[in-house]
């Protein structure tokens, strides 16, 4: 896949994308955006191209009408770096679990103009999923939940699961993923 440094991106594409800048994500704690992207020129490449065994980029990166602007629904598209990183991960999850692992729409990437994207979180670095199914089961009560969260927490403590609930911060009908705020620079790529 080609690399690009965001900030060569057109003027409409950094301004929805927003590559480098600071973003608050909570009280206190700044990071920025990712600067380099993945050009994904059509719809097919990104259904051809395998992440791992069993993750194509498209599985990553399927959004629905959320994108804030028409811009992101055409291609190219560019999907930060780090999701090849998440792509191992769940590569990893899957083979604990012995079973196919399907995430939502809206569940892997979304930009920072995505209307599921204030305030800011890990999907914007395309290092968080939403896992709606694990095999034959349905990932929408405490008990399935609970269950997977357990086995993704096992695998390291970088990966964080939101607890089963409803209030803010938690989740009732998914399991949430990720590894948190994750910089990806390609080789070859400076960020003076």
């Amino acid at each position: 896949m080609k690399i690009v440094d965001g900030l060569t991106l057109s003027s409409g594409h950094r301004a929805l994308l927003r590559p480098g800048e600071m973003v608050a994500v909570a009280e206190g704690e700044m990071h920025p955006l990712p600067r380099f992207f993945y050009e994904i020129d059509s719809w097919e490449h990104a259904k051809q191209t395998l992440l791992t065994p069993h993750f194509t980029l498209s599985e990553l990166i399927t959004v629905d009408c959320g994108e804030a602007d028409l811009l992101l629904h055409t291609f190219p598209h560019y999907v930060p770096c780090a999701v090849a990183v998440l792509a191992r991960y769940l590569e990893e999850f899957r083979q604990r679990v012995e079973t196919p692992v399907y995430v939502a729409v809206n569940g892997g990437y979304r930009s920072p103009a995505h209307r599921l994207s204030q305030p800011p979180n890990p999907h914007l670095w395309a290092t968080a999923v939403n896992i709606y199914r694990i095999g034959d089961t349905g990932l929408d009560s405490q008990k399935g939940i609970e269950r997977y969260a357990r086995i993704a927490e096992a695998m390291g403590r970088e990966i964080y699961v939101r607890p089963y609930g409803y209030a803010p911060g938690e989740a009732d009908d998914h399991l949430h993923f990720d590894l948190g705020y994750l910089h990806s620079s390609p080789r070859g790529f400076t960020e003076d």
